[in-house]
């Protein structure tokens, strides 16, 4: 039966050329690996860097869950020369991951002013990055994830500064970096020619593709960078299944470190959730991932901290333990 609801006649929105777009963010603002702003220290790196390091002689899975903002500050050069040096074996990103990697990729540029943009109507209406959405329908027919399609569109196809993609770079090293959509978080999904069931499939498998990983996240290590929603809630239903599993096999998965960084002042007792009358209660990746996932044998920690300073000084601590 069809709905009985009016719905939106994408046909009828005007899209505009990146070209005519201002942007935010430009290639010039990457950093390269070993660059910095400024000096960062936190008591807790050194301990991380040695549990990452470790973790590839435990045979742990090290995990980087990451919002798009690591990508708009700058830092793909980053992430990138960590999987290069096999340093990390799965990348989860939200939707914006891709639009910000992919409009890098393309025109070395990237982010809006949504102030300026939202008032005419044309926040996020641009016809090239709308080649997102063919990019991932071609993907759900072929049984790609939907992160593998993006790299591979980008690693094969003509992109100027295809160097920077993080996407890219997976798809050239085997490496999944995993997309956990939202239908109606990003902005291409405004466009004519999106197609939420592709999305949802190839997304889904995407979970799936993840969800293997924290199955070997024994004696591995955790990241969350800049991701209040998507990473952890990702994460608890794929540990879960992942605990489920184990359960069955006479194994477990508990031995394992977790980090989030992030701007938020948070109580220093890591050990106990706060009080559900408490704001820090429903910053999720507190009480999921620095809390209760780790309660029963992992350890965690907190690094605060902007991510242009804190990424730097963790490569920095991570290589100084490969020498």
């Amino acid at each position: 039966m069809a709905s009985r609801y009016e719905t939106f006649d994408t046909s009828r929105l005007t899209l505009k050329p990146l070209a005519e777009r201002e942007n935010l963010v430009h290639i010039s603002d990457l950093l390269k690996p070993g660059q910095t702003d400024e000096s960062f220290e936190h008591e807790y790196l050194g301990a991380l860097a040695e549990q990452i390091v470790q973790s590839r002689s435990r045979g742990g899975s090290v995990v980087l869950m990451m919002g798009a903002h690591v990508i708009k500050d700058g830092l793909s050069r980053y992430v990138i020369d960590l999987m290069r040096r096999g340093l990390i074996d799965v990348v989860a990103m939200n939707g914006a991951g891709i639009i910000h990697d992919y409009e890098l990729a393309r025109i070395g540029a990237t982010s809006e002013s949504v102030a300026k943009y939202i008032r005419a109507g044309q926040f996020g209406l641009w016809a090239e990055t709308g080649r997102l959405n063919d990019v991932v329908a071609a993907a759900a027919d072929e049984g790609l994830g939907l992160g593998e399609a993006v790299g591979r569109e980008i690693a094969e196809g003509d992109y100027p500064h295809s160097d920077v993609s993080i996407f890219a770079a997976g798809y050239e090293l085997g490496i999944p970096v995993t997309v956990h959509v939202g239908i109606g978080y990003d902005i291409i999904h405004a466009h004519p020619n999106f197609n939420a069931s592709a999305f949802g499939t190839a997304s889904g498998r995407d979970f799936l593709i993840f969800a293997r990983f924290i199955e070997n996240l024994e004696g591995g290590v955790l990241m969350c960078y800049g991701s209040a929603v998507m990473a952890p809630e990702v994460y608890l239903k794929a540990l879960s299944m992942a605990r489920n599993v184990a359960e069955a096999e006479g194994r477990e998965i508990r031995h394992f470190t977790t980090a989030v960084f992030d701007l938020m002042a948070l109580p220093a007792d890591l050990t106990t959730t706060p009080p559900d009358t408490e704001p820090a209660y429903y910053y999720r990746p507190f009480k999921t991932i620095l809390v209760r996932t780790v309660s029963d044998g992992g350890e965690s920690f907190y690094i605060q901290g902007l991510h242009r300073a804190t990424m730097p000084a963790l490569h920095k601590q991570i290589l100084a333990r490969l020498k």
